[in-house]
């Protein structure tokens, strides 16, 4: 098994490419082991590597966050080995079936007059905004809309990166205002 690594925006974060199907469905953000430890074996693997402090897990890649204390010279072969061992042993990379949902605490809100701006929102992030995303090792999702502020969640690499505020504010929220007016701004929850 041959697993590509590539960097991202995020100097803290690396994608890895196993070459082969991760998610079917939807994406899973991990940032406390327990958590992971309880919903994934193989996030749970990759905690166990010193320095882990984040795993997300998109269609076909696997990201990792390190802590600022370690390098990745010295981390990426431990994390080549847990993805490969993972892999190579036919274990599951869900506890249980995912589906991609989140949790309620994540729920969106928007106004029920808003629905059709919504709509349209939610389509440019799933066609033109997620797609670019996922070749950064992230995901962006919907959370909210109020008031002409959009409100997104970022995941995995997009986390935390220094870039992140760039994206959100020249590049999503150019693309949202220049086709949808009543939108003012963008927001990271």
């Amino acid at each position: 098994m041959f697993i590509q690594t590539e960097t991202t925006p995020n100097p803290a974060t690396l994608k890895f490419l196993p070459g082969q199907v991760v998610m079917d469905m939807g994406t899973a953000d991990f940032r406390e082991p327990q958590e992971a430890a309880a919903k994934s074996p193989l996030a749970a693997r990759l905690f166990e590597v010193d320095g882990v402090k984040g795993v997300f897990f998109g269609y076909d890649f696997v990201t990792v966050t390190k802590d600022d204390a370690l390098e990745w010279p010295h981390m990426k072969p431990a994390v080549l080995a847990a993805i490969m061992e993972h892999f190579m042993a036919g274990a599951p990379v869900m506890a249980e079936q995912h589906d991609g949902a989140a949790p309620a605490a994540d729920e969106e809100f928007f106004d029920a007059g808003d629905e059709s701006i919504v709509a349209t929102i939610k389509e440019l992030i799933e066609t033109r905004v997620r797609p670019a995303v996922a070749q950064d090792g992230g995901d962006i999702t919907f959370q909210g809309y109020r008031d002409g502020v959009v409100f997104l969640h970022m995941k995995g690499a997009c986390a935390g990166c220094p870039s992140s505020t760039a994206t959100l504010k020249h590049g999503i929220q150019n693309l949202l205002r220049h086709f949808i007016p009543e939108v003012e701004q963008v927001e990271a929850v």
